[in-house]
């Protein structure tokens, strides 16, 4: 591993609360030391001004809510950034252990890495549909993905979380970086980018960030509509890419493993939450035919069809 390279940690903040501050604390605990972290806070009424005093490295950047956006904000914090890798996490991502930053980097050891992410561990409180889907999503094993792989794993080559992920700042720079107006997977339309240069994404399993949520089902219906929007608006990225051939088989692995549990009463929540997805995703995608009201409605993002 190079020793040698500076790593500076981005991540947008609303709203921190106590957990936030404990996070940063195990941050701030890591075998390999960070150059800097970069906080890009919206609303500064909101913000623990205390959490500046855990670091000389913290450094707070404060926006409006209006100006907050998932490629600008982000490409924003990257830009203030020194390092030679930077690692995007989001405030409710918690180290799982105090050799994440070290595990993200190992990786790029190998030059033709340009970008990691990391393992992500239910919580506790997480429900059992949902810890399936992330060790569905994130497996144990370790993998890489190139151009190569498109054919085998489709839409599955340029995954990519910003939950936590991290970049070479000089490809980031080269490639143009995130999108300026992202409603949603600004980290898997910049993992395109990577990809189609040649470049290659790693997995690390070892890299362990513990991060789940329980949505309800209409939770659910927004989230999905604001990626089918993703996928109307970027056509170029992901109309060959057809993404429903990996929900149905999730979908069909899930039931398997609660079948093997002993749940079926759980298939009833599968297949509503499953629903909720679908009908959300295919609504998103038509949502340049539909109402800005009706859009509006149905995102996690008012201002982005206003």
């Amino acid at each position: 591993m190079n020793n040698d390279l500076k790593v500076d940690i981005i991540i947008p903040v609303y709203k921190a609360n106590k957990e936030f501050k404990e996070t940063m604390a195990a941050l701030l605990g890591q075998s390999y030391a960070v150059n800097r972290y970069i906080l890009i806070n919206t609303e500064e009424k909101y913000w623990d001004k205390s959490i500046e005093s855990l670091s000389d490295k913290i450094y707070v950047k404060h926006i409006k809510k209006e100006e907050f956006d998932h490629g600008k904000t982000r490409d924003m914090a990257v830009k203030m950034s020194e390092g030679d890798i930077v690692i995007c996490m989001t405030q409710d991502a918690i180290c799982m252990d105090k050799y994440l930053v070290e595990n993200m980097i190992k990786p790029f050891s190998d030059g033709r890495v340009w970008a990691v992410y990391a393992r992500q561990l239910p919580r506790k409180d997480c429900r059992l549909i949902e810890k399936y889907t992330r060790s569905f999503n994130y497996p144990d094993k370790s993998h890489v993905r190139t151009k190569d792989d498109f054919e085998k794993y489709g839409i599955k080559t340029i995954f990519c979380s910003n939950v936590c992920a991290a970049y070479r700042k000089k490809i980031y720079d080269r490639l143009g970086g995130f999108p300026q107006n992202a409603i949603f997977a600004e980290d898997m339309i910049f993992a395109n980018k990577i990809i189609n240069a040649g470049g290659a994404i790693y997995y690390n399993a070892d890299a362990k960030v513990i991060h789940s949520h329980n949505y309800t089902g209409i939770q659910q219906f927004h989230r999905n509509f604001d990626i089918g929007v993703t996928h109307a608006d970027h056509p170029e990225i992901f109309a060959n890419l057809k993404s429903e051939g990996e929900g149905v088989k999730m979908v069909l692995s899930t039931m398997k493993y609660l079948l093997k549990k002993g749940k079926p009463h759980l298939l009833i929540a599968l297949i509503y939450h499953s629903g909720m997805k679908y009908v959300g995703y295919k609504a998103g995608k038509i949502y340049k035919k539909l109402p800005k009201k009706l859009c509006q409605i149905c995102s996690t993002d008012k201002k982005y069809f206003t």
